[in-house]
């Protein structure tokens, strides 16, 4: 039986379990790049809410018993009803000393502040850290933190203040590298410029974890020209977004993404001059 909040599919050996970690309302204005008229159409006539609301997953496998983490939630950065994916692991029986590595997509406040705990120590003692070398390159260096502009300096200092920690157990990777065995880093610059996915192949099975290419579901699938207010670089992420939703739906490769409706699970196809999202069917554990 699934709990709350808490979704396993089985891809090949692995099992990937969604762990929601809140949900939040949003606003079109985050939105560029599409006409606000438009996006709200778009929202209405999927059915939603407006404003609209942003869900928070990150995604835990058990690969022959290994805990993996991809990415680790906004932990205690939004609040007492929000970093709820703490409380699924430990409905999973799951301690933080027992993750043995930790994917990261890329080092956006939602994604790593869950790597901390309230004193700013390590959350997860064991774990290692995997990232593209990019984003590490980005987030870490002095001089464009000293650069940025006031709007994005404290993305810099949630990002810097996640990772640091881990400093002595951080593994970078590039793109088409292998993060673990069969799991590769798939570079997505543009929201962040080290943003990746990871393709997890296992048994003739594969799952695309993309990380952010989609926050908005109800808008960025039809309007895929819909960028973000806060993407390092809008242009770059919406060609990025389209090359991903063209893959995906070219490929019928199973997707997951940290910001898709939970649980979070299912393919892309085309739909007009956008694109469509089709979710997994639930099913029952067998």
């Amino acid at each position: 039986m699934q709990n709350p909040g808490i979704h396993s599919i089985s891809v090949g050996d692995i099992t990937v379990t969604a762990l929601n970690d809140g949900q939040f309302e949003a606003s079109t204005a985050i939105l560029n790049g599409v006409d606000p008229a438009a996006a709200e159409k778009s929202e209405a006539g999927a059915f939603r809410v407006l404003p609209p609301r942003i869900t928070i997953s990150s995604f835990l496998l058990d690969i022959g018993g290994r805990k993996v983490l991809i990415d680790a939630g906004c932990g205690t950065a939004f609040g007492p009803n929000m970093g709820r994916a703490r409380g699924k692991l430990d409905t999973l029986g799951i301690k933080p000393a027992d993750i043995a590595t930790i994917l990261v997509t890329h080092a956006h406040i939602d994604h790593v502040s869950g790597l901390v705990d309230a004193d700013g120590a390590a959350y997860f003692p064991h774990a290692e850290i995997v990232v593209n070398g990019a984003e590490t390159a980005f987030w870490l260096d002095d001089a464009q933190a000293a650069a940025a502009p006031d709007a994005t300096k404290g993305a810099f200092a949630t990002a810097r203040g996640a990772l640091r920690p881990y400093a002595g157990r951080t593994r970078t990777v590039s793109h088409g590298q292998e993060g673990l065995p069969g799991i590769t880093c798939q570079h997505l610059p543009g929201h962040t410029p080290g943003h990746s996915g990871w393709l997890i192949a296992s048994g003739g099975d594969a799952l695309f974890v993309w990380g952010d290419v989609v926050h908005l579901p109800g808008i960025q699938f039809a309007l895929p020209e819909a960028g973000l207010a806060f993407d390092t670089d809008s242009d770059q992420a919406r060609a990025t977004r389209r090359r991903a939703l063209d893959m995906a739906a070219a490929d019928r490769l199973l997707v997951a993404g940290m910001h898709l409706d939970f649980p979070a699970f299912g393919h892309v196809v085309k739909a007009g001059t956008g694109f469509g999202f089709v979710p997994v069917v639930w099913r029952p554990e067998t």
